[in-house]
């Protein structure tokens, strides 16, 4: 059979052929930035670079003004998810839910758009989610400048994002001199995308073939497959999770989610470790990131309070 036309992996949001090339489902709609007229956040795009295709949309809640005297915002450096091979920051759903938590929790977000796998395999996305929280930290941008707090910055992401933040934040611990791993405050990761060749509890033979088979698309280069350490966080090669840079951790969870072994094997993990910081598990009821797509539920709302205060230092 033509690999052109043979499937490799079918997936709700996109179908990846046995040639690699991806027909993405969903994902691929944008929105333009802009002020919002529900919140009162406004947001505007910064191309990172000499390409268009990196960029990060940066959102300044209501009643910040220019040269404000005021206490500074926290910022929060958000990766969104899509399985690394769809969605970006401008996609509708992640538009508005970004626009919804910069409102709640009175933080600048930078939402970074990195480029996508299979076309730009990974670590390009790395690099690319790495190189955005150096601009952001440079303070290059006068809204940063103005009114973000670059001492006390944090990372969240969802999924794929929730991967990055991981893999981000050990970037930062290598990048030794830079200083960008003192920056760091706290991170969030959401229903994070993890795998390995070893199943953890509560994770399917579907999941485990599924990461598996992903990561063997997005990663070409890894010589350990699905236990390479960028997926595979618990894997012998990995850089101990002692070495995390900040000092708050909060792993979120749905009891629903098919990664939900791997965020709890991840969280038992950061505690075993004897890292110094503190991290926090929490989980609701939902399937695999549903505060994006139903964030008016009771759960969604509840994740949202978390997140505001958890950004809020409680």
């Amino acid at each position: 059979m033509d690999p052109s036309s043979e499937v490799l992996l079918d997936l709700e949001f996109s179908c990846i052929y046995k040639d690699h090339h991806v027909d993405r489902i969903v994902g691929t709609e944008t929105v333009p930035a802009g002020a919002d007229a529900k919140t009162g956040v406004v947001s505007k795009d910064v191309i990172i670079g000499d390409d268009s295709d990196v960029y990060v949309r940066l959102y300044l809640p209501a009643g910040t003004r220019a040269n404000d005297e005021g206490p500074k915002l926290r910022v929060l450096v958000f990766f969104h998810g899509g399985g690394f091979i769809t969605m970006s920051a401008a996609e509708p759903l992640y538009h508005s839910y970004i626009n919804s938590l910069a409102a709640a929790a009175g933080v600048l977000v930078v939402s970074v758009n990195y480029r996508l796998a299979p076309e730009h395999p990974f670590p390009i996305g790395y690099e690319d989610s790495f190189r955005a929280l150096k601009w952001a930290l440079a303070g290059e941008d006068p809204w940063l400048s103005q009114h973000g707090d670059l001492r006390r910055v944090f990372l969240a992401g969802d999924s794929a994002g929730g991967n990055i933040v991981h893999n981000v934040a050990m970037m930062a611990v290598a990048d030794e001199g830079s200083g960008v791993a003192a920056r760091i405050e706290g991170a969030v990761l959401l229903h994070a995308a993890f795998g390995g060749k070893e199943r953890v509890a509560g994770e399917s033979v579907e999941t485990a073939w599924m990461m598996d088979t992903l990561w063997s698309v997005i990663c070409p280069e890894a010589t350990d497959g699905v236990d390479d350490s960028r997926v595979n966080p618990l894997s012998a090669t990995a850089p101990s999770l002692r070495e995390l840079p900040f000092q708050r951790l909060l792993v979120v969870e749905a009891d629903g989610d098919f990664f939900w072994g791997r965020g709890k094997a991840y969280y038992e993990g950061v505690l075993a470790s004897g890292w110094g910081g503190t991290v926090d598990w929490f989980e609701t009821v939902g399937k695999h990131t549903f505060f994006l797509f139903d964030p008016s539920c009771p759960e969604a709302v509840a994740l949202m309070d978390r997140l505001t205060a958890f950004f809020a230092g409680n």
